[in-house]
């Protein structure tokens, strides 16, 4: 009983130290595990991944689109970093961007600025300020740490908070695990809540992004909606879903917009 008692303790410590605010929001989070590690994993996942899906050249067009608008996202986040003196949050990143040929209509972004486009996803996006939008919301999530803190909440779960490197020697294959599904290159249910939370943040700080790279946020809930379309209904019910309803996405992001416009200067 005492060493449960001492183990809640020292967890309940650790969660308080932890600590910290997620930039634009200011909600709190919790964070068990140094950026510069999960940096360090996201760069071996980052290349397994790319030695099995190879990124399409730069010669393609698409590709030339996925890395020109990634380099605008990613002044547009140093940018607002730096002014609110937050410029550390980026320490270790180096950013890539690539697109990869597969039919799936989807993106992410690991720590550290690793980006990822499916070419699935164009014929949704369909425009350069619908790809930024995308791209904004997905290196929100990294610049937000949502991944971190997910992984974190899975280590309390798991192994009881323990840290990162005894869980890698404890329990590599768990750890890379939850790794993966911290990023979303993994399936899971659980933690809905607060991957509901992740997703609408992502969308505020995505088009505060966005704006700052010069694309104009109102085109977020044109791409939402061809998003709902093209999804044909054929989606979970929101309480089972680890998104945002799309009307309740584009709800939030109507009522965001006049904040994220203030920010917006016309490329």
């Amino acid at each position: 009983m005492k060493e449960k008692i001492t183990l809640s303790v020292l967890i309940i410590a650790l969660v308080i130290v932890a600590c910290q605010k997620v930039p634009i929001t200011g909600r709190k989070q919790m964070s068990l595990i140094s950026e510069s590690e999960m940096i360090g994993m996201s760069l071996t996942s980052y290349a397994d991944f790319l030695s099995k899906n190879p990124a399409v050249s730069e010669s393609d067009a698409n590709a030339n689109m996925v890395s020109r608008i990634g380099k605008d996202m990613q002044k547009a986040v140093e940018t607002f970093m730096a002014e609110k003196g937050l410029s550390t949050r980026l320490d270790g990143y180096q950013w890539e961007f690539h697109m990869v040929n597969e039919n799936i209509v989807n993106a992410w972004c690991m720590p550290g600025g690793k980006v990822v486009v499916y070419s699935g996803l164009l014929p949704v996006t369909q425009t350069e300020s619908g790809l930024a939008c995308v791209m904004g919301h997905e290196i929100a999530h990294a610049v937000a740490r949502h991944g971190n803190e997910r992984m974190s909440q899975g280590l309390l779960i798991q192994v009881g908070g323990a840290a990162l490197s005894v869980a890698l020697s404890q329990k590599p294959q768990l750890t890379q695990d939850l790794f993966l599904q911290s990023y979303g290159l993994s399936s899971q249910l659980g933690m809905l809540k607060y991957s509901r939370t992740h997703e609408s943040e992502a969308d505020k700080m995505g088009l505060v992004f966005m704006a700052i790279a010069g694309y104009d946020p109102n085109e977020a809930i044109a791409f939402w909606e061809r998003m709902e379309q093209a999804s044909g209904g054929n989606k979970p019910p929101e309480i089972l879903s680890t998104h945002p309803s799309d009307a309740t996405r584009i709800a939030d992001i109507k009522a965001f917009l006049p904040e994220a416009m203030k920010y917006y200067k016309k490329k």
